[in-house]
């Protein structure tokens, strides 16, 4: 009986050392396996990282990756997807563009308003140099003939003149035209300024300003003295106005308006 019971507990142990070694085996088993599948996601990695793939790819591959299954990283996609190459034109293409864009807006804009802006600019006389022909207060141009007729001597009437400014003509004793405007905005606060015939003088009714004739101040608080424009009748008989750049003979001085 001792053999038989030393037998079996010798056969009990047997069958222990081998249970225990085949659990071991099966545990280390896993482990290189695990290590194995490890080392496979690093490498897989690694590729995504060093061949960086567009970014539609990228997402495109991702998503598939995530639907099927795929063990694939979410750090891994956002790295390839961010390290995908992206087009950025340099500031000298930028800069070309965007004169290119100038000039297909601006072609058609001047083609619109340019007729708008050519009928709005004030009519010049060929005949008269660079002036501006005078225009009456219907805004029909004015003829030497046509103004003589209807303005006697000593008369001092307005007329559209440069830069749409009223300006006096002035009809002299021997009924022909004076060879000077004279501008009818005060130098004060630019009221118009009337001419009174029965003084014989510009008198401003806004704060009391006059002026001789010729538009010398002679009371104030007017500072400086009507400006001048010239008048010339062309070869139609059309008056027209010029600026007035030279000296000023009323005061010998440069002109304060040119």
């Amino acid at each position: 009986r001792a053999r038989a019971r030393t037998r079996q507990m010798a056969q009990v142990e047997e069958v222990h050392r081998f249970t225990s070694h085949f659990s071991t085996s099966r545990q280390e088993t896993r482990q290189v396996e695990h290590r194995k599948n490890e080392s496979n996601e690093m490498k897989g990695v690694a590729m995504i990282h060093a061949t960086p793939l567009p970014r539609k790819h990228c997402a495109g591959r991702g998503q598939a990756g995530l639907g099927k299954g795929t063990r694939t990283s979410a750090g891994a996609i956002v790295s390839a997807a961010s390290a995908a190459p992206s087009f950025v034109p340099d500031m000298e293409k930028r800069k070309t563009m965007n004169k290119l864009l100038a000039a297909t807006v601006a072609a058609p804009s001047i083609a619109v308003l340019g007729p708008y802006l050519y009928a709005l600019a004030p009519k010049k006389d060929a005949s008269a140099g660079s002036g501006i022909v005078a225009r009456n207060a219907i805004g029909s141009e004015v003829t030497s003939e046509g103004w003589l007729a209807d303005h006697k001597a000593g008369d001092h009437s307005l007329v559209q003149g440069l830069k749409g400014d009223p300006t006096y003509l002035i009809v002299q004793e021997d009924n022909a035209l004076q060879n000077y405007g004279i501008n009818a905005i005060c130098t004060h606060l630019g009221c118009v300024v009337p001419w009174n015939a029965a003084e014989n003088k510009f008198k401003c009714p806004c704060h009391g300003s006059q002026y001789d004739p010729e538009g010398t101040v002679v009371r104030g608080p007017a500072p400086l003295p009507l400006a001048l424009a010239h008048v010339e009748v062309g070869e139609d008989d059309k008056v027209s106005l010029l600026e007035w750049k030279e000296e000023d003979f009323r005061s010998g001085e440069k002109p304060w308006w040119a």
